[in-house]
C-alpha cells in the first residue's frame, strides 16, 4: 500500500521500448510485482520496496522518472516514494504555486507515512525539502540535497547563481517555445558532465514521457526560483543533511552548495567532480558513494 493513498494500479513498466524510455516512463524495484502507483489530493506517487521511507522529489519542469535509475538500489533498503511536483510529470496543478504550497502538498501525498521520512530533493525539489524540513521537523529524518541552492537567482549579497535576467529570459522564450526552450534548459543541466551526451540524449527522450507539464504551473516554478530566498531560514533546519554539489554545475555553483551546507546546523558537503547539475544521472558511481557516506539519510 502507497503512503500516498489508495493504489490506482500495481504495474511494472511496460516491456520493449528504449532503456530511456524504461527508466523515464517506470521502474523496476526490490519487488516482482513493480511500484504501486497512487494518487492523493491530485499528487502522482510510485512507491516501491520496503524499509524506512525515503521521498524522492525532482526539479524543475521534470518528473518523478528522472529518479528512476536510482530506484531499484534504494529500494532494497528503503520503502521509496517518488512524487511528481504539482503540474508536472501525472500530477494536476495548484494554485497558488510556492514552497509553502508545495511543501503542503508534500505532506498530505505522504500523510499515511507515519515514520520520520529521508527526503532527497533535486535543485527545485531540494528548497522544497528545505521548506518541509523547516515546517514540519518532527517529519523529517534527513535530507539529501542535490544541486540545491538557497537562491536560484543572484542578489546584491548572493552572487553564487545566475542573473534575474537570465532566469526571465529563460521565462519569456518559455512561453513563445514550450519545448524547444525545455530542451534547450536540459543542455544546461547535463553542461560540463564527462558523460554529458548520454545523459542529454536520455533526458530529452523521457522529457515528455508523462505528457506535457502544465505551461502555467511551469511559469508559477519560474517565479518560485525567482522569488525563494531561504538563506534567514536555514539555521532552523536542524535535521542531519547531506549537500551534493557538481563541481561543473552552470546553473547552481558549487559555491553556492557549500554555502548551503555551511549555513545548516548538521550538514555535511559532497563535490561529484566533473558533474554538472544533474550528478545522479550523469555520475551514478561517486553519486551513490556520496549517499553511502551519508547512509542514504
Amino acid at each position: 500500500m502507497s503512503a500516498a493513498g489508495t493504489p490506482e494500479s500495481a504495474n511494472s513498466a511496460p516491456a520493449g521500448g528504449s532503456e530511456a524510455q524504461r527508466a523515464w516512463g517506470g521502474h523496476s524495484s526490490a519487488r516482482d510485482d513493480g511500484p504501486i502507483i497512487a494518487r492523493a489530493n491530485g499528487v502522482h506517487v510510485e512507491t516501491a520496496g520496503a524499509g524506512s521511507p525515503l521521498v524522492l522529489i525532482h526539479g524543475f519542469a521534470m518528473h518523478g522518472g528522472v529518479f528512476a535509475p536510482l530506484v531499484p538500489e534504494l529500494a532494497q533498503r528503503h520503502r521509496v516514494h517518488v512524487v511528481d511536483l504539482p503540474g508536472h510529470g501525472a500530477s494536476a496543478p495548484v494554485e497558488p504555486y510556492d514552497l509553502a504550497v508545495l511543501a503542503d502538498v508534500l505532506d498530505r501525498a505522504t500523510a499515511e507515512e507515519k515514520e520520520p521520512l529521508a527526503i532527497l530533493g533535486w535543485s527545485l525539489g531540494g528548497m522544497v525539502a528545505l521548506e518541509f524540513a523547516r515546517t514540519r521537523p518532527a517529519r523529517v529524518r534527513g535530507l539529501v540535497l542535490v544541486a540545491t541552492t538557497p537562491s536560484f537567482v543572484a542578489r546584491a549579497d548572493w552572487p553564487h547563481a545566475i542573473t534575474p535576467a537570465t532566469l526571465a529570459r529563460f521565462g519569456d522564450e518559455l512561453r513563445v517555445a514550450y519545448r524547444a526552450t525545455l530542451l534547450r534548459f536540459l543542455t544546461l543541466q547535463v553542461q560540463g558532465s564527462d558523460e554529458g551526451r548520454r545523459t542529454l540524449a536520455a533526458l530529452r527522450e523521457g522529457l515528455f514521457a508523462r505528457g506535457d507539464p502544465d505551461p502555467r504551473q511551469l511559469a508559477a516554478a519560474l517565479s518560485v526560483l525567482r522569488d525563494a530566498d531561504l538563506r534567514p531560514s536555514l539555521p532552523s533546519v536542524r535535521a542531519p543533511a547531506l549537500v551534493i554539489g557538481g563541481a561543473r554545475d552552470a546553473l547552481v555553483p558549487l559555491a553556492a552548495t557549500k554555502e548551503l551546507a555551511a549555513a545548516l546546523p548538521h550538514a555535511t558537503h559532497r563535490t561529484i567532480q566533473h558533474a554538472a547539475h544533474a550528478p545522479f544521472l550523469s555520475h551514478p558511481a561517486a553519486f551513490a558513494a556520496a549517499l553511502e557516506s551519508f547512509g542514504d539519510g
